[in-house]
């Protein structure tokens, strides 16, 4: 099996969680793996080749497209996994307009203008593998979410037409949405709710691990597991899908 070996992957949000998973994952089966995301610490402790870029500029994306086909070659493979979670959000009439924008603009546009930068050269070599990480909150809200849940079902639509026009040239295009995961973006979460209801994080998380049948929550392995199979040769005949990653939950 061809899998990932020696395509070049450039993956964002890698420096912690589910990123840094899959990006151990996919350096493991032998591809050349480009890490980005804005904290050079977190980035340096990956051992992998990285870039600190804002992804919630154009400049930013391009720099990191830029400097991974300078230093590793074309991109062939391009995981989506960066953003911002909804710990400070507030319910829709509360919303704060900047919080709005700042979510759209790292958890929609970026991805946006990545996914632009990437296609023309996966065009003219006939393969590309593109794979976003959204949320079961891609499908069904979550209370207090609007800018989350927005941009994560915004990211579906931009999946779903990269599927449709890449098609032709032998480019897939795939989501994974987890439901929760123990990430340090939901360990905020997490925080903020106990603080908000006046119970302890624990008591957060094992309410959240009883949604799931097995009753416990997700591991980034768990997910990274998947993003490595849509990124892999393997999964030509996959695009186009939203895929939850959520333990048979169907929230």
């Amino acid at each position: 099996m061809a899998g990932v070996e020696g395509r070049v992957a450039l993956i964002t949000g890698a420096g912690r969680g589910i990123g840094r998973a899959t990006a151990d994952l996919l350096a493991s089966r032998g591809a050349q793996v480009m890490c980005v995301s804005r904290s050079k610490q977190e980035l340096a402790e990956v051992g992998l080749e990285y870039a600190v870029a804002d992804l919630g500029t154009p400049d930013g994306c391009s720099q990191a497209v830029a400097e991974t086909e300078q230093r590793l070659g074309p991109i062939e493979i391009l995981v989506c996994n960066h953003g911002i979670g909804s710990a400070h959000e507030r319910v829709v009439w509360e919303q704060d307009p900047e919080l709005w924008s700042d979510t759209m603009r790292v958890n929609l546009d970026g991805p946006f203008h990545l996914s632009r930068l990437v296609l023309q050269g996966m065009i003219e070599r006939q393969f590309g593998r593109l794979v976003y990480t959204s949320s079961t909150a891609g499908l069904v809200a979550e209370h207090a979410g609007s800018a989350y849940n927005s941009s994560k079902h915004g990211l579906l639509g931009l999946m779903r037409s990269v599927a449709v026009d890449g098609g032709p040239y032998g480019i897939t295009s795939n989501a994974v949405l987890p439901g929760w995961v123990r990430t340090e973006m939901a360990e905020r979460s997490a925080r903020q709710e106990a603080k908000d209801r006046g119970i302890s994080s624990d008591q957060v998380w094992e309410e959240r691990a009883a949604l799931y049948p097995p009753g416990r929550v997700a591991t980034p392995q768990e997910v990274a597991e998947m993003i490595a199979f849509l990124a892999s040769e393997e999964s030509s005949g996959v695009s186009g899908e939203a895929i939850r990653v959520a333990l048979g939950s169907v929230c």
